[in-house]
């Protein structure tokens, strides 16, 4: 087994969460939030440990739960708000914005597929402060959408057997999100609490970026699951809904936090310690006309994500209320948009930052190659060559977006 990356005696507290009320208490929040995760951010990187209480103070500062629908006593705030909070704390640390990602994808596929009774009893869970974490991709098929995970009927509930990987934030959840096959060769999503006999988390995420996202993998072997916690997300692609769209508006959520810190970044070291190119004959390397329209450059490529990503979750909140072919497809070749330029941009900004900064940014000591080893890392989620096919053929052809959580 590789040598573990973050604790792995993490201690799960009882959950204590306020509730959010609404989307302009969510981004106030957000900043408070965000202000806390930022101081030691570049030193829990470089030691690949999240101490217990911060992950409590981010997941009680009731940021988790602000999409439960107002039916259930959340902010149910909207698509571009839940954006833009996940921008606003990526910005402060990305590997810690990554880990309610799949969080906030669980409780959607809560939303869409549950019955009355599991809406009202997860999300009640989540108000309280509860964790959710993925256990859904495998590392060992041919693509992505390859399952090897089973379920299978079992007296009045169901077992489960297999393994997964990329499981984000799971040493940190209190619940874990299991997809797995059923005999008809359906996905269904299996809500495993933790402790659960058969359920092992194992501690090796080793990745040059995102570090402390905690995921690493989860093993399955006989684990047995109640009827009642079992959902059929296979219905979430069978018809127009904005599972797909949603899962990549929260990831071009984290890629434009990481281009916005790393251009914050670039912008205070070189008005505070870089040094002027001789030939510039300027007093100071804020002063450098060349260094100047680089930062323009960056600047208006990071507000050109930013807007194209708060118009993506426009695009989402317009759909909501009545999905259809059409605005779905609106929605996820919006949401493509801001992808790539999100992507674009984090890993123009980290890089930049070097060239601007000279070569005492690289400096260990400042620790900001973290910024480029995140943005590569985490943008690799998904290729950004097939979001330009995507959205050239919605433009030339009029072809719809596939609906997988790949959108």
């Amino acid at each position: 087994m590789p040598t573990p990356t973050v604790s792995a005696h993490y201690d799960i507290r009882r959950p204590a969460a306020r509730i959010i009320h609404d989307d302009a208490e969510a981004i106030r929040i957000a900043h408070q939030v965000a202000e806390r995760l930022r101081e030691g951010a570049a030193e829990r990187d470089r030691n690949r440990e999240v101490p217990a209480d911060i992950v409590d103070a981010f997941s009680n500062s009731g940021l988790w739960g602000i999409t439960v629908p107002r039916a259930y006593g959340g902010a149910e705030v909207s698509f571009a708000t839940l954006a833009h909070v996940i921008a606003i704390v990526s910005a402060a640390d990305p590997s810690l914005g990554q880990i309610p990602q799949n969080h906030y994808c669980l409780l959607e596929d809560i939303r869409l597929q549950g019955t009355p009774e599991q809406q009202r009893y997860f999300f009640d869970l989540v108000l309280k402060g509860h964790r959710f974490a993925n256990a859904l991709s495998e590392t060992g098929g041919k693509t992505v959408q390859h399952i090897s995970t089973r379920l299978a009927s079992e007296g009045d509930g169901y077992r489960i057997d297999g393994r997964k990987g990329y499981c984000t934030g799971s040493l940190y959840a209190h619940w874990i999100g299991v997809l797995a096959l059923d005999e008809q060769d359906r996905a269904q999503l299996a809500f495993v609490e933790r402790g659960t006999p058969g359920l092992v988390i194992v501690d090796d995420w080793s990745s040059m970026g995102q570090r402390t996202t905690a995921s690493g993998s989860v093993l399955l072997d006989g684990l047995r699951v109640p009827a009642f916690n079992l959902f059929p997300s296979y219905r979430s692609y069978e018809n127009p809904t904005l599972a797909g769209p949603f899962a990549q508006l929260t990831t071009a959520a984290i890629d434009a936090g990481i281009g916005r810190a790393a251009l914050d970044d670039t912008i205070a070291f070189v008005r505070e310690q870089a040094r002027p190119w001789i030939d510039a004959k300027v007093e100071h390397a804020s002063e450098d006309p060349l260094t100047i329209i680089q930062v323009g450059n960056l600047e208006i490529r990071q507000e050109a994500a930013e807007a194209l990503l708060e118009r993506a979750g426009r695009a989402l909140d317009a759909a909501k209320p009545a999905p259809d072919e059409d605005n779905v497809a609106l929605a996820s070749v919006a949401v493509a948009k801001a992808k790539v330029l999100t992507t674009e941009v984090a890993i123009d900004a980290s890089n930049r930052l070097f060239e601007l900064g000279g070569t005492r940014s690289s400096l260990t000591r400042h620790n900001f190659d973290r910024h480029w080893r995140n943005a590569r890392v985490h943008t690799l989620h998904d290729p950004v060559r097939w979001k330009y096919h995507l959205v050239g053929n919605w433009a030339l052809n009029g072809v719809r977006p596939a609906r997988h959580d790949w959108n």
